[in-house]
């Protein structure tokens, strides 16, 4: 599991463990790993690697700072030419003092020369969103430079992975003791480039949000034994589609079809294209372990719900079916909107969602009592208790029109396969991500495709 903290999380376990251990052992630890990464990146950048590559500081008044000096001074120890650009009046000596001794410079914007990696060190977790106006000339003087951002990207809001004004763009981002809101979740995860952890011994409570992994899901999924049957494996009923709209009838039973549950039913005006694409599929109302319903619904969604939940087992609720999905209802619900809808659902504009999508995912599932799938590029997972998870499994050729409807069966045979609403629709989204990666293999994907893809991401985590 990756686990992401808050500021105040952190703060306080980087106390404690201070407290223990000798003055600037953390520091130490975090320019350690800092410096590794970036000679690891100047090996892949050029033949020479570390010694005469040019590496640019850029260095703000915090720790963030201390720690690219001391990461400077070992990388100039090593060869490199290293050169701080000081972005306060205050900086921090001893790191100063060390990279000086190893040969760095410090210069101003004008006299730096063209690096080959800049490193970030301008604010860290206890900055907030937006940069000054000279920390932004410094960080879009040289586009061409790869760039690795200390603990977080400067300029974003580190819990809520908010974006607020200018803000660095990483290449590579190297964290300190745990992952931070902001490395997970959108618009600010997408800043963050690719995310390393370094291990600097802190003793952290339980997190602001968690990822899955594989072996997660691996452990999580629903694995039949020798004696079970196609009924104790659970059976998943869609309600989905309608004259206007057939394929997501086709499109979410192939979701529900994809041997995650031991049986689907569907009822709805779409009977033949389901069959024609699924024999196994059982047309006819019937006993069901969980529905989904709503996707493609069109003005059948309403009575598609109301049906669904008059059987009192768990349910999916998408798309059109998000309209009429009830607040405070006692029946397990997971609800799956995309930005657009779930800003409908909660009044606000599709813009305020996709800005703070922590704030509005566990809002809306307090709101409706239910667990809430916000599908994106970095897609959420939210229960009524405040539990968030984030997947970041997935390819952006998933934008696709129906693959939302492969993702709500993919959820419901989970749910009816006995997993939690909340664990249906994290592991659900993550397979379906997989699916889409391992469907895409480097290009464009169908929604049909993904579906396909699933037994063989499932083959792959249980080998």
């Amino acid at each position: 599991m990756r686990a992401a903290h808050s500021v105040e999380q952190v703060r306080a376990a980087e106390g404690d463990l201070m407290a223990r251990v000798p003055e600037g052992t953390l520091m130490q630890r975090a320019a350690y790993g800092l410096a590794t990464v970036v000679a690891d990146l100047l090996r892949g950048e050029q033949d020479a690697g570390v010694y005469g590559a040019r590496v640019l500081l850029l260095i703000g008044s915090g720790d963030n700072g201390g720690d690219a000096l001391y990461a400077g001074a070992l990388l100039a120890r090593r060869g490199a030419q290293v050169e701080a650009l000081l972005l306060s009046e205050r900086a921090h000596e001893g790191g100063l003092a060390a990279l000086r001794a190893q040969g760095g410079r410090v210069v101003d914007l004008d006299a730096a020369h063209r690096p080959d990696v800049v490193v970030d060190g301008i604010v860290g977790i206890g900055g907030k969103p937006g940069l000054r106006p000279d920390a932004e000339a410094a960080v879009t003087r040289f586009p061409d430079a790869a760039v690795v951002a200390v603990d977080v990207p400067s300029g974003v809001a580190v819990d809520t992975g908010e974006l607020d004004g200018p803000h660095v763009r990483a290449d590579v981002t190297v964290t300190f003791g745990t992952h931070k809101g902001c490395h997970l979740l959108d618009p600010a995860a997408e800043a963050a480039g690719v995310v390393t952890l370094v291990d600097i011994g802190l003793d952290l409570p339980e997190p602001l949000v968690t990822a899955l992994q594989a072996d997660d899901v691996a452990r999580l999924l629903p694995v039949p034994t020798a004696f079970d049957h196609k009924y104790t494996r659970g059976v998943v009923g869609v309600r989905a589609g309608s004259a206007m709209y057939p394929g997501a009838a086709v499109l979410c039973t192939s979701g529900a079809s994809s041997g995650l549950a031991g049986m689907v039913r569907y009822v709805g005006e779409a009977a033949d294209a389901v069959r024609a694409r699924h024999p196994g599929v059982v047309a006819g109302a019937g006993r069901v372990q969980a529905w989904v319903v709503g996707s493609g619904g069109d003005d059948e969604a309403a009575d598609g719900v109301k049906q669904a939940l008059a059987d009192g087992v768990p349910t999916v609720v998408d798309a059109d079916g998000l309209k009429h999905a009830p607040r405070g209802s006692s029946i397990p619900l997971v609800l799956t909107p995309h930005a657009g809808e779930l800003a409908a659902m909660l009044g606000v504009e599709r813009e305020d969602v996709e800005a703070r999508q922590l704030e509005h995912a566990r809002r809306a599932a307090e709101e409706y009592a239910a667990v809430v799938l916000l599908k994106g590029r970095h897609s959420l997972t939210a229960a009524p208790d405040g539990r968030v998870r984030v997947t970041t499994s997935g390819v952006p050729w998933l934008a696709v029109a129906g693959a939302g409807d492969v993702l709500a069966g993919v959820v419901g045979s989970l749910l009816a396969a006995g997993l939690s609403p909340f664990d249906a629709a994290s592991v659900g989204s993550w397979v379906h991500g997989s699916a889409a990666t391992l469907a895409s293999r480097g290009g464009p994907v169908t929604p049909e495709g993904v579906a396909d893809a699933v037994p063989a991401v499932v083959r792959a985590l249980l080998a």
